[in-house]
């Protein structure tokens, strides 16, 4: 890269390195402060940042003479550029390795549609700014490139400025912020495809297609490096510094070696990070050491470094200030013209689209890379004007944007905040996102067959999280979060020296069912005391949209085959998330070797689900849909019913009878036996009928008769899957609460977790999110 070349062979290279830090430690300052006044209002990171970048630029505090000399030299323009290369190359490698390639795949087709929609309508905006610009500037030379500059700003979406927008406003799990982030990196992939597709005498053909090989050689070298990193050395969680090094001195030499031949390394950045292998040490290292810098201090300063380039004396006569003014509002209502029509023809909710619309008009990227190529290329008279008309729209347009978004969202939080559904009314093909809790390596191979037995089933999209909770001594306490710093930051902080061994064998077990099955499951760690661990667990199924969160019973199997409780605390924290995770809650009872185990062509497992009615037991049911296509289980509905007596009440057609008479009102209970009925004949109808699913009718009279029928099942099933309650009075379960030894797990739950009935399977017991009718109506 030239840049590098003259930075590194200037006379003077200490000043302007002083210079650079300076201003990167000025920018973090002043954007905390802006930020801490600034998340009052609910707005994001990046605003503060840009805004930070203005307030030390030529528009406020470089006008003075003094500090424009320091922070503005002739030698530190090329120093700004290879960092930014650098900077860039290494968020957009971190972006590809933490997409959601699943999602992307089954959503494809949409986002290329909204992506499109906006391009079209940007291009087609700035081909009319462009011939308006044209006769304004006179521009009579060079127009080829000037379009070009045009174009791709009304058309280009900074994907690293929405990426990190939907994270800051806690965005970034739900189906809008990953739409958004999908549409924003294809868009910001065809405008940097365009310059050169234009430019043609500007492309020299061999380089193309060289760079083309080794971006598929290094992919295919990263493959196998992190294969022999992650099984050189096993009882490590992470690789050395080295390997570390060795890995992003790669990807900075090819990303800075295709910039030298004037190609945009955006997208073969990306696709380092996107074609990455996901599983072992490797990439858990390249996350938690890429992630922290880039967080914390590579995106804070690139924003900054866009602000800090506007000048708004550009704008301090009146046709300059129309000019920017107009740019702006084309910019904004192409992409929300052309996202609105391709969210109209997709079906997708207006409120969406609007969100949507401004998200993907947010700049800072490609349009300014693209800028300052061609002005290297080209010096002409228009160079200055275009460059400042073309930094001033950037920077508005994405403040503008930015709090317009943050806005919308805190207006309608409950729209795009986490929607409370239930597995209940949920289609079995709808993504499914689980959050399994463990609190040590005993839990883990459970935890890692209940994950299974949901995503490896044909039907359901699944996205999978593994939480370690770690107990924090109260001997020592945890330090602040740093400023920018994410909500999972946990995995960046002290934090990471708790859990002793067990978070080495968790993550070999983890790596290990990746590596078998290509599933991908995502590690979180909390770290809190048993007082506060709940509400931890709380906010990160909040943020992370968590549909149903698995618990671990504070109790486990001695090897006599006995239970016995762990620490208080683990029941004290069950006890609180059921009382207040915003998700329907399940808790697995593991029975050790005797209990489920992960499902393969060697170890079918046979499952039952124990139907009694009720709110939970139809979501137990509903939760059994997602593992009844699994090839590896066979499922078995037990229907326990009421024996029928001459003295019961009939249903006919759904209406109530009694004496002849049709009465107009029903009870409570008789509404939810009406919803039974209807839910288990659907369940029914669509597994039983199709062979896909057994059923078993038992008809009992009271609790005791119930108890002999579940004595009749011992250890025929590997997993019991039953709701917790929520039945109100039923003859089914009279009596079985007068021995109840754990109510979080139920009435039926806590029988079959006893000595009682020497059941050998584990048990799984669902507690549906209390107002999730409500949320959905």
């Amino acid at each position: 890269m030239e840049a590098a070349r003259r930075a590194l062979c200037g006379d003077d290279p200490f000043n302007p390195l002083i210079t650079i830090s300076t201003q990167a430690a000025g920018i973090l300052v002043i954007s905390h402060c802006f930020h801490l006044f600034l998340k009052q209002f609910g707005q994001p990171g990046p605003v503060a940042q840009i805004l930070a970048g203005i307030v030390l630029g030529p528009s406020l505090l470089s006008r003075i003479d003094k500090v424009n000399e320091f922070f503005i030299q002739p030698s530190t323009g090329d120093y700004y550029e290879v960092f930014q290369s650098i900077f860039r190359t290494i968020f957009m490698f971190l972006i590809g390795l933490q997409m959601d390639i699943p999602y992307m795949r089954r959503n494809l087709r949409k986002a290329s549609i909204i992506a499109f929609g906006g391009v079209t309508i940007g291009a087609l905006f700035g081909v009319a700014a462009f011939i308006s610009l044209v006769i304004l500037f006179k521009i009579k030379a060079k127009r080829l490139n000037f379009s070009t500059i045009i174009i791709t700003l009304l058309a280009n979406s900074a994907s690293p400025v929405v990426f990190q927008l939907a994270a800051e406003l806690k965005f970034l799990t739900s189906d809008t912020g990953r739409l958004a982030v999908c549409a924003s990196l294809i868009a910001e992939m065809s405008c940097v495809l365009w310059r050169p597709i234009v430019h043609t005498y500007y492309l020299k053909i061999g380089f193309g297609i060289l760079f083309l090989v080794i971006t598929v050689a290094l992919i295919v070298v990263n493959k196998y490096l992190a294969f022999w990193c992650n099984q050189r050395i096993r009882n490590q969680k992470y690789v050395t510094n080295a390997e570390f090094l060795l890995f992003l001195s790669l990807l900075v030499t090819a990303a800075l070696v295709i910039e030298k031949f004037c190609y945009n390394s955006i997208i073969s950045c990306f696709l380092f990070g996107l074609m990455f292998p996901r599983e072992g040490k490797t990439t858990r290292t390249l996350l938690h050491k890429l992630s922290y810098a880039t967080y914390n201090f590579i995106l804070p300063v690139y924003f900054g470094y866009i602000g800090f380039q506007l000048d708004v004396s550009y704008m301090g006569s009146l046709i300059p200030f129309v000019t920017v003014i107009v740019m702006i509002l084309m910019s904004i209502a192409s992409k929300i013209i052309g996202t609105l029509v391709a969210c109209h023809y997709l079906k997708i909710p207006t409120d969406e689209g609007i969100v949507l619309g401004f998200l993907l008009d947010l700049k800072g990227n490609a349009e300014l890379q693209i800028l300052r190529k061609l002005s290297k290329e080209t010096l002409v008279p228009w160079e200055e004007n275009v460059h400042n008309l073309v930094v001033t729209v950037v920077v508005i347009n994405t403040v503008i944007a930015g709090v317009v978004v943050a806005y919308i969202l805190r207006q309608k939080e409950e729209y795009f905040s986490h929607r409370h559904t239930s597995l209940e009314l949920g289609e079995p093909e709808r993504e499914l996102r689980m959050l399994v809790c463990v609190y040590g390596s005993r839990h883990i191979s459970s935890k890692i067959a209940l994950i299974s037995a949901f995503s490896e089933s044909l039907k359901t999209p699944v996205t999978a999280y593994l939480m370690h909770l770690v107990e924090l001594p109260k001997k020592r306490t945890k330090k602040n979060l740093m400023y920018h710093q994410l909500q999972d930051g946990d995995q960046y902080s002290d934090k990471e020296d708790y859990g002793g061994d067990d978070v080495v064998e968790i993550n070999d077990a983890v790596d290990a069912y990746t590596m078998e099955t290509k599933v991908l499951i995502h590690q979180k760690k909390v770290v809190s005391s048993f007082e506060k661990l709940h509400e931890d667990v709380c906010d990160y199924i909040e943020d992370l949209r968590i549909s149903i969160i698995f618990l671990t019973f504070h109790k486990h199997q001695r090897l006599d085959g006995k239970m016995e409780s762990g620490k208080d605390g683990m029941r004290t924290t069950n006890h609180k998330v059921l009382r207040h995770a915003p998700c329907s809650v399940g808790i697995f009872v593991d029975r050790g070797q005797t209990g489920f185990q992960q499902p393969s062509p060697q170890s079918v497992q046979n499952i039952a689900t124990l139907f009694f009615g009720g709110p939970d037991d139809r979501e137990a049911l509903g939760c059994s849909k997602r593992i009844a296509a699994h090839p590896h289980i066979h499922l078995t509905l037990i229907h326990f019913q009421h024996s029928p007596s001459s003295e019961q009440i009939e249903y006919s057609n759904g209406t109530l009878r009694r004496n002849d008479e049709i009465v107009m009102e029903m009870s409570n209970h008789e509404i939810e036996a009406e919803i039974d009925k209807a839910f288990v004949q659907d369940f029914y109808n669509g597994y039983v009928t199709s062979g896909q699913v057994g059923y078993v009718g038992k008809h009992v009279q009271n609790g005791m008769q119930t108890v002999e029928a579940l004595r009749d099942i011992h250890d025929t099933y590997s997993l019991l899957i039953v709701g917790k309650g929520g039945r109100g009075h039923s003859a089914l379960t009279t009596g079985l609460s007068d021995w109840e030894e754990c109510p979080e797990l139920g009435t039926v739950g806590d029988l079959l977790t006893s000595s009682e009935l020497n059941i050998t399977g584990s048990v799984l017991v669902i507690q549906q999110y209390r107002h999730s009718r409500n949320d959905l109506n």
